[in-house]
């Protein structure tokens, strides 16, 4: 089992992967709809969705991966 503070990171990790990929999506959708789509909404949701649903992805392989190290490097001896 995941110690408290590797548990913390894991969910701090998630929520702003989460942030960053909604907000993506939600920018991506805007000018799509913009441009593209004639001021459609949908555009907007599908983009939002899109990066939640990478979100999402991202989450559950990152708790569900219990041996991975983020950003460190391990020697082998």
């Amino acid at each position: 089992m995941a110690s408290e503070g590797e548990l913390g990171r894991k969910w701090d990790r998630c929520m702003a992967d989460s942030a960053v990929k909604l907000g993506a999506g939600f920018g991506l959708g805007i000018v799509f709809s913009v441009i593209f789509f004639k001021r459609k909404t949908w555009p907007i949701a599908f983009g939002s969705g899109m990066g939640l649903g990478m979100a999402y992805s991202n989450c559950q392989h990152d708790f569900q991966s219990q041996y991975l190290l983020h950003g460190k490097f391990v020697k082998e001896q």
